[in-house]
């Protein structure tokens, strides 16, 4: 096992929320519909571009030392086309804006990006 699969911030979290995730979905399907809605308008392009949504929603997700917000929102931002750099300074305002916790949640959404992202060239 390697260490980004062992320590895997981005599609680790998106299988192991998958799964357990099924059976509330399961209890309340007009919530998580309604919820999907509200996801698919707000990122929807608009005045802001949707990599520009996507960067924001990560930096929240760091704030918010959200593992699940970090991994959905880093493969969002590369889906989006966002850079590596684009992330490392979205992520690099979280250290200003919630100070230590950002220190620690800010290289794991750099982590999770770097899974959903294309390689490097």
């Amino acid at each position: 096992m390697s260490e980004n699969e062992q320590h895997s911030h981005g599609k680790g979290v998106q299988r192991e929320l998958a799964a357990i995730s099924r059976n509330l979905r399961a209890m309340i399907p007009e919530t998580y519909a309604g919820f999907g809605a509200l996801h698919s308008a707000a990122m929807s392009e608009g005045a802001l571009p949707t990599k520009t949504k996507e960067l924001i929603a990560l930096a929240i997700a760091v704030v918010e030392q959200c593992d699940g917000c970090i991994a959905s929102h880093s493969r969002g931002a590369a889906k989006a086309g966002a850079t590596r750099e684009e992330v490392a300074e979205a992520i690099g305002v979280t250290f200003l804006m919630a100070g230590g916790p950002a220190t620690v949640y800010g290289p794991r959404a750099y982590s999770a990006f770097c899974e959903f992202a294309e390689p490097s060239v």
